[in-house]
């Protein structure tokens, strides 16, 4: 049974390999232009700084050097139900540098199209086994973001031997150029 986490909120990892599920819906009322969410992931060593730049997994490179980490591609535009985009994390792969994984939702173009996450709704994160489809953690995102284009839903990170997830849920204005900033 899955645990519906909230928002900083910290469980352990129970499995070496699951898939971190992301999904949103778009509100009705949105600008009328096409929303293009992206989801990347920052593969940071002990400083919280990228081991390198090709630890930075999104749609552009979509597998870590040592193929921990696999991101399943770019979803244009959202539809459906379930996840988004999905990203396989195999930890017994994963290189001994590191030592957490931060996942980034951004929107494409967000200040050009003038869109904002308080537009999309119905967010989360969820990591479950992809052999059973058992849902092991979720995070729903509930909060409204109404400036800001860029969220990070959630890190993946090793405490003394274990992985665990904490529920972040953290949201700024300057898009993902910010968060390459921030973690480069």
């Amino acid at each position: 049974m899955a645990i519906n986490l909230q928002k900083g909120q910290r469980e352990n990892i129970n499995a070496p390999k699951f898939i971190v599920g992301l999904g949103w819906d778009i509100n009705n009322t949105s600008t009328g232009t096409a929303f293009d969410l992206d989801a990347s992931l920052f593969l940071l060593g002990e400083n919280k700084k990228l081991v390198s730049d090709s630890h930075f997994v999104f749609y552009n490179n979509l597998e870590s050097p040592d193929k921990a980490v696999i991101h399943s591609g770019d979803n244009l535009t959202g539809d459906g139900a379930g996840d988004d985009e999905q990203i396989k994390i195999d930890l017994t792969k994963i290189d001994s540098a590191i030592k957490e994984i931060t996942i980034v939702v951004t929107i494409h173009d967000a200040d050009a199209r003038k869109q904002n996450f308080g537009q999309v709704r119905n967010s989360f994160i969820r990591i479950f086994n992809p052999d059973t489809n058992e849902e092991l953690l979720k995070y729903e995102l509930d909060e409204d973001f109404s400036i800001e284009t860029a969220v990070e839903f959630g890190r993946i990170y090793n405490r003394n031997g274990e992985w665990k997830f904490e529920a972040v849920g953290s949201g700024q204005r300057e898009g993902l150029e910010k968060f390459v900033e921030i973690y480069q």
